[in-house]
């Protein structure tokens, strides 16, 4: 292990979070659109789709405008209609129904514990998840891995994140915000391509195995991986 560690950035969904992330999303898009109707939303938008499109727009997202932003503006123009106004009923969905999501998803006591010990140990925790979701619907799944956003001393959200994995510069933006090395870096995650984009900019990964994604079939032996358990030992925490 580089002994110059001192930041530890976790994933969140799949790593700290166990889950099927196609499950997940399936299953919460159809309590979206169920919600949505109830509001009396225009049931001939395809919104499953426009979600889509607006993820793909933070994916894209240059740097220029929040992720935030990149969605909604994406959103208005798939949709014909003002981002603005609807953004309220999303915010409430997430604060409200999204709470069923919490079915679709596992749990595991490991990550709290390997987050506290590393707390113990001194280290700082950032959460590096996606920040593809808001501040309320990312702090909802921050809790459902019985942890709290307080764990950590940075939370990437949509509102305040230009960049999104695996584009590398998600990280570089991070390192830059807080002046941090990246070989003061540890970033652990379960996805062997968003995840480990990570290195590009010289940052150490370790894989977490329990719910990998693996999407381009890479021979992850060139990674340190395995359990929670592997981790803190490879962190030298037992």
């Amino acid at each position: 292990m580089n002994s110059n560690i001192k930041y530890i950035l976790f994933d969140l969904d799949g790593t700290l979070l166990p889950m099927d992330m196609d499950v997940f999303t399936r299953s919460y898009f159809k309590d979206l659109i169920k919600f949505s109707y109830t509001k009396g939303y225009d049931r001939s938008i395809d919104l499953v789709s426009v979600i889509w499109a607006g993820t793909g727009a933070m994916v894209k997202n240059d740097g220029t405008k929040t992720n935030g932003e990149a969605f909604w503006e994406k959103y208005s123009k798939e949709t014909g209609r003002n981002g603005k106004k609807d953004e309220p009923m999303f915010d409430e969905f997430y604060a409200t129904a999204f709470d069923n999501a919490k079915n679709y998803v596992g749990y595991t006591d490991e990550s709290a514990k390997t987050v506290n010990m590393l707390k113990e140990k001194g280290y700082k925790i950032i959460l590096a998840t996606n920040p593809i979701f808001p501040e309320v619907a990312t702090d909802k799944r921050i809790k459902w891995a019985g942890l709290n956003k307080d764990d950590f001393m940075y939370v990437t959200t949509y509102e305040n994140s230009t960049f999104a994995k695996p584009n590398p510069k998600y990280f570089s933006e991070l390192l830059n915000k807080f002046d941090i090395r990246p070989e003061e870096c540890l970033m652990v995650g379960n996805d062997a391509k968003e995840d480990a984009c990570a290195i590009d900019v010289g940052i150490d990964f370790f894989l977490i195995t329990d719910c990998l994604v693996n999407s381009e079939n890479k021979d992850i032996s060139v990674y340190n991986n395995g359990s929670f358990k592997d981790l803190r030992t490879y962190m030298g925490l037992e």
